[in-house]
């Protein structure tokens, strides 16, 4: 946004703020309007729909659903619409990885929004969500960071302390390194009822699972010169955690295809000692109705790789506007009502992180009166100071898709870490130059 304030001049930034006000009177009226959207689907971003019926209501507008996915599969989605030339949507859920992959797409939201509302979120969130000068989504109640959950209960025994002593030498405590945590998940596994731990295994969900641990053990994803440098001995200790607990048995037999929501059921279930897991999963498993390891939760900050860092790998999800949208003022009503106060406040008593400040301090003083959510904040917020974003290119998500396979044959036995982790980092230098970037 700097460079973009630099080179523009201020009568130019006053043409814009007054262009941009549609929403001064947010939300709006659209009457006969209708708005197509194409949204993430999943436990933890379900509840906020609700509150489209009353937009609906307030603008005389209609929003038709054309889809609802997981990230991933909308990504997919979303490039075969660009391929075929069909986007011809308005309003689509975005994230901070995808959203460099295709930022002419979509419109800026500070043409079509007021200033003193976007003024509102945290400013790094809003940083994240601008490209080229363009501001190409707003970010919703959904900052992710992840964090350790546990069984309480698992860790209170006296038995499972004497045990876990007598076998590894040291007490028997959450988790603080993920030499801890390997040593923690065989020691409760009782296959195939119950696990020590599991991790997602394809997609992007395991390649930034594996660029977050090969930073906590002081290895780069993407060295100084823009190369791919996993495959170095950081890489291999990193993919090493995955391959040995997997071999092990340690984690279900399945993992290898589980994405995010697999891993929230599964912690849910009961059947998992120690998950990483996103801020949104909190409310679910502390709730009776959800989870059967309610009122038995803990949480703490995510734990330190051999090199003294922790994983932290962050990021967040937003709605964008679309260019080819016909009614770019309805659609940015829409997206300002799917992350206001409001909507930020509904998502925020479920677990999600907000992005927009005052939210925050909402959050944090609804927190004093509930001592899981303030165990919740307290970890997340001491975890938010080592988040770290995935590598700033456009192909990172091209990237995912070409390492990924390779990360699953290593970690299924079909090939060494190194060998692994050598033909990925071959595929994704190969992609770099192919994009001219190397």
């Amino acid at each position: 946004m700097k460079y973009l304030l630099a080179s523009v001049s201020a009568g130019a930034i006053a043409l814009l703020a007054a262009q941009g006000a549609v929403a001064a009177d947010l939300p709006g009226k659209f009457d006969g309007v209708t708005i197509d959207a194409k949204l993430i689907g999943g436990q933890q971003y379900e509840p906020l729909y609700e509150r489209i019926g009353e937009w609906e209501k307030l603008t005389g507008a209609k929003v038709n659903i054309l889809s609802k996915k997981n990230h991933f599969e909308l990504d997919k989605e979303i490039k075969s619409d660009i391929a075929s030339g069909s986007l011809n949507w308005c309003v689509g859920s975005n994230h901070s990885s995808f959203a460099p992959q295709y930022p002419g797409i979509y419109t800026d939201l500070n043409k079509l929004l007021p200033a003193e509302e976007i003024a509102e979120f945290v400013p790094n969130n809003i940083k994240a969500s601008t490209l080229d000068g363009k501001l190409v989504m707003l970010p919703r109640a959904q900052f992710d960071v992840s964090a350790l959950y546990y069984q309480k209960s698992l860790y209170e025994d006296e038995a499972n302390k004497k045990a876990f002593k007598e076998k590894y030498g040291y007490d028997l405590t959450p988790p603080d390194t993920w030499q801890q945590v390997s040593d923690q998940a065989q020691f409760f596994t009782k296959a195939p009822d119950f696990y020590g731990t599991q991790f997602a295994g394809k997609e992007e969900a395991i390649n930034g699972r594996f660029y977050e641990m090969v930073i906590a053990e002081g290895g780069e994803y993407i060295d100084a010169q823009g190369k791919p440098a996993f495959n170095s001995e950081a890489g291999v200790k990193a993919l090493d955690w995955f391959v040995n607990l997997y071999k092990a048995k340690a984690v279900p037999a399945g993992t290898t295809n589980y994405l995010w929501d697999d891993l929230g059921q599964g912690f849910a279930s009961g059947s998992i000692a120690i998950n990483l897991d996103w801020p949104g999963w909190a409310s679910f498993f502390n709730d009776p109705k959800s989870s059967k390891v309610a009122g038995n939760v803990g949480i703490k900050v995510a734990p330190k790789g051999s090199s003294g860092k922790r994983t932290g790998w962050s990021g967040h999800h937003g709605f964008s506007v679309t260019e080819n949208c016909a009614h770019k003022d309805a659609a940015a009503s829409l997206v300002w009502w799917l992350t206001n106060e409001d909507s930020q406040k509904l998502e925020a008593k479920n677990g999600p992180l907000p992005t927009r400040t005052k939210v925050w301090e909402w959050d944090i003083e609804q927190s004093k009166s509930d001592p899981y959510k303030s165990e919740v904040l307290n970890a997340f917020q001491e975890e938010a100071k080592s988040a770290f974003p995935v590598p700033p290119l456009a192909e990172w998500i091209e990237i995912s898709n070409a390492v990924y396979p390779e990360l699953q044959a290593a970690i299924l036995g079909d090939k060494t870490s190194k060998e692994a982790l050598d033909t990925a980092a071959q595929k994704a230098t190969d992609i770099l130059k192919d994009a001219g970037k190397l």
